[in-house]
């Protein structure tokens, strides 16, 4: 069944219902908050959305015929089954013939040989469903540089918890990577990110927040070390908030800043009423705050909240210009120098400068500080090893 990404639906908020061939699956999960089904027909019945997660061998192809056909017009099915292609080719198939479009979908892993296959299908459209369902970001790679897109155009780019996890999870992931410099985010021409997903909160209480910690999640993605950058253009409505998580905010002229919360009775809860006013003071950080007033891209400049404000048609050449500046430099001292300078917000000038000093220090025990000065005196660039 796939208890883990059971139990995270649940702690989501969502109803989950559950069947698995092995009993003592099912009983886990049933710990874990999943309602259990005693067939799979049943757990699906009244879903909006199934996850299928089958292990490989033909014997378990006819629990598609089950499924398929207990479910109701609509449902959106995501199979994450680790069957060979052959079997996810008659997957297809079924899924075909019980009237359901099929799409491609990421890949999967678990399969036996060196390919996979994973089927995203539904019934008679679910072009919503669907939306929702997909993955919310794009990565990729431009040198020793990384672009991370966000992609929910149908909802500006609006911050959910998945959008969260996987941000998150990627620029994690390229944080560990010894072969990334720097991470870009950026949005849409439209909406950078408009703020966060109301359909998904509206209905929470205090403590589905309290216990959920809705939002920490984000603070993972200021305790990077490796520098990112955020583009920014059209809105950055609580969208700000993961604009300012970034090292460099860049914004092209169209980029519009605000924090709009208390217009909705809340408040900011991804660190905005903290990284505003240590960027652009009290006055106006509680202006915004309170009123949600919003501020253009060069009221935003002026106030020293963004870096630089650029042509919009001229924003991801130059975000990308800058991480691939960074990322050619040497990586232990430009990772020292994000954490200097980060340390200024958090003690006094003297023990600040101290930290300081002792990274100098410390950069002398890095080859590149001898290729770098080495290169200075001999007049050519410098050949970085990020060692």
């Amino acid at each position: 069944m796939g208890g883990p990404m059971a139990a995270n639906l649940v702690g989501a908020g969502h109803r989950v219902s559950g069947h698995d061939l092995v009993a003592a699956a099912l009983d886990r999960a049933a710990t874990a908050g999943v309602r259990p089904a005693a067939s799979a027909a049943g757990a699906v019945a009244d879903a909006e959305v199934v996850i299928m997660m089958l292990p490989a061998g033909r014997e378990v192809l006819g629990l598609y015929d089950e499924v398929l056909g207990a479910a109701r017009p609509g449902t959106l099915f995501v199979d994450c089954s680790t069957i060979d292609v052959a079997d996810a080719r008659a997957a297809h198939d079924l899924a075909a013939a019980a009237g359901m479009r099929a799409l491609d979908a990421p890949v999967s892993g678990g399969v036996v040989g060196a390919e996979a296959a994973t089927l995203t299908f539904m019934v008679g459209g679910g072009t919503e469903e669907f939306e929702e369902a997909r993955t919310t970001i794009r990565v990729e790679r431009v040198g020793r540089a990384a672009l991370i897109t966000l992609d929910r155009p149908r909802a500006l780019n609006a911050l959910n918890l998945q959008v969260m996890n996987e941000v998150v999870a990627a620029t994690e992931a390229l944080d560990r990577d010894p072969e990334c410099g720097c991470v870009v985010i950026t949005g849409s021409a439209k909406a950078f990110a408009a703020g966060a997903d109301i359909k998904e909160m509206r209905s929470r209480d205090y403590l589905d927040m309290y216990l959920a910690d809705w939002f920490a999640a984000w603070d993972r993605l200021g305790q990077l070390r490796t520098p990112t950058v955020a583009a920014v253009a059209g809105y950055a409505l609580g969208g700000c908030e993961l604009a300012m998580l970034c090292d460099v905010l860049l914004a092209a002229d169209t980029a519009v800043f605000g924090q709009p919360e208390i217009t909705l009775g809340v408040i900011p809860g991804i660190g905005g009423s903290q990284g505003l006013t240590r960027a652009v003071g009290k006055a106006k950080a509680m202006e915004m705050c309170l009123t949600g007033r919003t501020m253009d891209a060069a009221e935003a400049e002026r106030a020293g909240l963004v870096s630089r404000v650029v042509p919009a048609d001229e924003l991801l050449g130059e975000a990308l210009a800058v991480a691939e500046t960074v990322a050619g430099m040497s990586l232990p001292a430009v990772m020292m120098a994000k954490e200097a300078v980060a340390r200024a917000f958090e003690t006094t000038l003297a023990e600040g400068v101290r930290f300081e000093r002792r990274l100098f220090h410390a950069v002398f025990a890095t080859a590149d500080q001898k290729e770098g000065m080495a290169a200075f005196v001999e007049k050519r660039p410098p050949a970085f090893r990020h060692r």
